[in-house]
């Protein structure tokens, strides 16, 4: 029997806790999974693509996941789940706007390569609200990003809101 890889791709800039729950979740349906760290262009990141890395890693350290590694990547997402041998790709819904967009995606990646499945994980109900440009927006404001992250993530974006200077006039 063959090693079954999952690829959970996604920018995580920040990692949230909704992420660390399709992690671990997802670590259960596959015998590893890569967890593929990139940088959207259309987004504006925080962090620069090794640091999301890093933080990423130290997540799955925190959580004791020994099926998963990060790995980053500057590719397109079909190509690099065939480079690592993947048959599916995780990904983490929160609402229905998320299914649209996802739901093209699975689509057009089906086209790209009809032998890796997509597989849909909805976040758990207490995380669905959670979204990295929400925690970075609250936190660029002044708010406190504590029940959106782990504590490690917390202080990492507290010291780089204090690097690049809080927003707003209060």
């Amino acid at each position: 029997m063959t090693e079954r890889i999952g690829l959970y791709p996604g920018t995580f800039d920040p990692v949230t806790l909704g992420h660390a729950d399709i992690i671990r979740r997802g670590a259960k349906l596959v015998d590893r999974l890569v967890v593929g760290v990139t940088t959207n262009s259309s987004k504006d990141p925080m962090f620069e693509t090794e640091e999301r890395i890093e933080m990423v890693r130290a997540e799955i350290a925190r959580q004791g996941l020994g099926n998963v590694e990060v790995q980053g990547f500057n590719a397109l997402l079909m190509k690099f789940a065939e480079s690592l041998g993947a048959t599916v790709i995780i990904r983490g819904l929160r609402a229905v706007a998320d299914f649209e967009y996802e739901y093209q995606m699975a689509g057009m990646n089906q086209q790209l390569n009809a032998g890796i499945e997509t597989v849909f994980l909805m976040a758990d109900v207490s995380l669905q609200p959670i979204a990295s440009k929400l925690v970075k927006e609250i936190a660029l404001f002044g708010g406190d990003v504590a029940p959106f992250v782990s504590p490690a993530v917390r202080e990492q974006i507290v010291a780089r809101v204090a690097r690049l200077g809080r927003r707003g006039n209060l």
